[in-house]
């Protein structure tokens, strides 16, 4: 179980300050919930390792009267699992991501953690006349912990995706690592400059001629640890 009574929830930087910010995807009329309530409700229980709606209402309805009210509710009763769906399955998901991401990062300083760029395509969303979304996710190497999401779009690739997924984000002192296909100059040279982070980024065939050079410096015969 999260603890509600340890998180960071009110005042300045607190999750309820930030999903504050959140609109309301529905009709004013016949509203018993706030958004504020069952956002941060559902936060809370994917912290807790909820991973599907039916979990997050059950979660949700195991709170204690005060840590329901902490959480913002003003009714005795927390959200059904059919409030908790209709709400997350309209909420803007980007804005969502974007918002707890960067709550999650300031809980603590990222200066020296590892941060992977993981793309994966969520073949169970697959629509009937869609292909599968494709998302490229910031993800923290000691926990698991996704930082941040963005779509990838049909007609585009995972590399103009990382400034916009990582900006948000202060990595200023982290260390950056993805696959092959994001070794890019482009991509290197924004970790640095603008986002102050260092990077790992493999060297394959997509980059002959700096996989040429790297050869050429003979640094098998030199691994790091000699130095």
């Amino acid at each position: 179980m999260v603890d509600v009574n340890r998180l960071p929830l009110d005042g300045a930087g607190g999750l309820l300050e930030v999903l504050r910010t959140l609109p309301d995807p529905r009709k004013r009329r016949g509203i018993r919930h706030s958004v504020l309530s069952i956002l941060a409700l559902a936060t809370c229980a994917c912290l807790a390792g909820a991973r599907n709606f039916e979990a997050i209402a059950q979660w949700a309805a195991e709170l204690a009267p005060e840590a329901l009210r902490r959480l913002g509710c003003r009714r005795r009763t927390p959200p059904s699992e059919p409030t908790f769906r209709r709400v997350l399955q309209r909420a803007d998901a980007a804005a969502l991501d974007q918002a707890v991401g960067a709550w999650l990062a300031a809980q603590a300083p990222l200066v020296g953690q590892g941060i992977a760029l993981d793309g994966k395509t969520v073949r169970g969303a697959r629509a009937a006349a869609q292909p599968a979304p494709h998302l490229l996710s910031a993800v923290l190497h000691a926990t698991g912990l996704v930082l941040a999401q963005q779509a990838v779009g049909a007609k585009t690739n995972e590399i103009p995706c990382v400034p916009p997924l990582l900006a948000g984000l202060d990595l200023t002192g982290a260390v950056v690592t993805a696959d092959a296909l994001h070794t890019q100059t482009e991509t290197a040279r924004y970790l640095v400059e603008e986002k102050h982070a260092d990077y790992v980024l493999p060297v394959k065939a997509n980059q002959p001629t700096l996989k040429q050079d790297i050869a050429a410096l003979g640094l098998d015969a030199f691994p790091p640890a000699a130095h």
